[in-house]
């Protein structure tokens, strides 16, 4: 069993409702969705494409997927997520858009946002303790010997190898797509999440998901809100 630090809208925002629809699952109940109805599209290819990011549900990774330390309980790292929450205020997200990283299209900001990455720098740090060390087999299919430096001293002190400068934030939408299939994917995308990126995105809660079984689908196990009560109040 793994656990993860993530963003995510609640289950009833908008942008939290197509996401399901597109990727197939709904990340808080586990439940799986229809597939929405896309011009040029087959419910297959979708599923195919979708298939990397419906097993994670839809997120913004704050902290990867990690082992609990042996000496480390659930109740403990709970504890310390809603305190750590807190801790930070709310805040809103640039307009996201869709972006394609690498192979695979994500939802990203438009623009740098210091929160979001003062924010994932904070947790993995406050929450390395709870994280067991890697495997050589883990270190292995992190690839690293394609990694810079600066991704390779990441890897073996936290863990990842994309945190701190090396992070960005991104909501993955779908997993690889070659170069042919990449014309229809991305108007697909748009048409779908088009009319949902359009407001600024309130970054309120952190979520704490978790792996359902060795290799399943993740889920998310709780939200813990941002911020002191009257502050959540006023945003």
């Amino acid at each position: 069993m793994r656990y993860a630090i993530c963003f995510t809208p609640p289950a009833s925002d908008p942008l939290s409702l197509v996401a399901a629809n597109w990727l197939g699952r709904n990340v808080f109940s586990g439940e799986m969705v229809e597939p929405p109805a896309v011009r040029g599209l087959g419910i297959h290819e979708i599923a195919f494409h979708t298939a990397v990011p419906r097993r994670y549900g839809f997120h913004g990774v704050l902290k990867a997927p990690f082992h609990l330390s042996p000496d480390m309980s659930e109740a403990q790292l709970l504890r310390d997520l809603m305190r750590f929450s807190g801790t930070v205020p709310p805040f809103r997200l640039p307009r996201l858009e869709i972006a394609r990283l690498g192979n695979f299209y994500s939802l990203q900001p438009s623009a740098p946002c210091e929160q979001i990455q003062y924010l994932a720098s904070a947790i993995v740090q406050e929450f390395d303790r709870f994280r067991a060390p890697l495997s050589e087999a883990e270190i292995e299919r992190c690839d690293p010997d394609g990694l810079s430096a600066a991704q390779f001293a990441n890897l073996h002190r936290w863990g990842n190898p994309y945190v701190m400068e090396e992070f960005r934030f991104h909501m993955p939408v779908t997993g690889p797509v070659n170069a042919v299939d990449m014309p229809r994917i991305e108007p697909a995308l748009r048409t779908i999440f088009g009319p949902v990126i359009g407001e600024l995105v309130m970054v309120g809660n952190v979520a704490l998901m978790i792996e359902e079984g060795a290799g399943g689908p993740f889920r998310v196990h709780s939200l813990h809100p941002m911020g002191k009560v009257s502050a959540r109040r006023i945003a």
